[in-house]
């Protein structure tokens, strides 16, 4: 029992990691065609995320091979389900490493303009679907008795999951925007703070909303869990701050903060339970159903050997990379007008 609570919480704290860092590399990703003004200005912006992007992307292949070990008939009856929004949300994460790829191979103004659009539209889908797919964790699908997925795309979308969706991309949005408060000069620095001041209040609205809805999608009552508030004083906070200038970095801590609480909030309201049936509770998948004591000793052991490695190379990795990306950072190219 203490394994398999250990391993829920070690998943929890996969999708904290990955919506915390991976949420500003979404959230710039958004914002690169409506901030940019002209290319050097869409190449400064790509430049911030460059050194993260794709060493932020193994928390959700973590996560996903945590749950697969740890939990397989989660990770079976989830991918079940949730198979066509799990293959776009792999299908946008692809997208956005071939656009970083191509973006720049041809020198005219609309093809780059494209692969911006196309790369802001995948960096939308990814923490939206994701958002839906875990909402429906906690919302409830029909499940039989082996665990089988036995509803249809309309079980997929219902209000609660749709609406956890747009939470986690407006996190992610504001998110993007504080770090960008950090890692940009000038007058890409001043439409960040003012992006910030505007969609502030809209996200800590979204949060309060989704914090009371959870507790209510999770038959709980309206009292939402400690995580829950914390996540929607981290907002407040967040959006507080977002008029106050010289506080960027507080700014940015804020965001981060509101995103942790909401996941682990969440978690914390679904468990013990891992996907709730809507069938009958006698076919909800639980912490119960876990892997046996072996593998969960075995996982344990080599976690606690590579987890300490891989977050000294990521705390370094930023380090190096903490200046501000600035023109003379970014050689500007020439651009054909179409």
């Amino acid at each position: 029992m203490a394994l398999q609570t250990t391993w829920f919480i070690f998943i929890t704290l996969l999708w904290t990691g990955f919506f915390i860092l991976e949420g500003f590399d979404f959230g710039v990703g958004m914002l690169v065609p409506l901030l940019g003004h002209d290319d050097t200005e869409r190449r400064i912006l790509r430049t911030t995320t460059g050194p993260f992007w794709d060493g932020n992307e193994v928390w959700l292949l973590t996560a996903g091979g945590a749950t697969f070990a740890a939990f397989p008939d989660w990770y079976a009856s989830m991918f079940q389900a949730y198979y066509l929004p799990l293959f776009l949300v792999l299908a946008a994460l692809i997208l956005r490493a071939v656009g970083t790829e191509f973006r720049d191979k041809m020198p005219t103004a609309r093809w780059r303009s494209a692969w911006d659009w196309l790369m802001a539209v995948a960096c939308l889908l990814v923490p939206l679907l994701t958002g839906v797919a875990l909402g429906g964790l906690l919302h409830g699908l029909p499940l039989d008795a082996n665990h089988d997925f036995t509803g249809n795309f309309l079980d997929l979308v219902q209000p609660f999951p749709l609406f956890m969706g747009i939470t986690f991309a407006g996190l992610c949005l504001l998110q993007g925007l504080m770090f960008l408060r950090l890692k940009t000069v000038d007058e890409l620095e001043a439409r960040s703070l003012r992006g910030a001041q505007r969609v502030g209040l809209g996200v800590a609205g979204l949060v309060a909303v989704y914090m009371v809805w959870t507790q209510q999608a999770a038959a709980a009552g309206i009292i939402p869990n400690a995580g829950l508030w914390l996540a929607l004083t981290a907002a407040v906070a967040a959006a507080w701050l977002a008029y106050h200038p010289p506080h960027s970095g507080w700014a940015f801590t804020a965001s981060a903060t509101a995103i942790a609480f909401t996941v682990i909030g969440f978690f914390a309201t679904l468990y013990p339970n891992l996907m709730v049936s809507s069938t009958s509770s006698a076919n909800t998948i639980t912490k119960a159903d876990s892997s046996g004591s072996y593998t969960l000793t075995l996982m344990t052991i080599i976690t606690l050997v590579m987890l300490p490695v891989v977050l000294l190379y990521t705390a370094w990795n930023y380090w190096v990379f903490r200046q501000r990306v600035t023109r003379a950072d970014v050689a500007p190219e020439p651009s054909s007008p179409s």
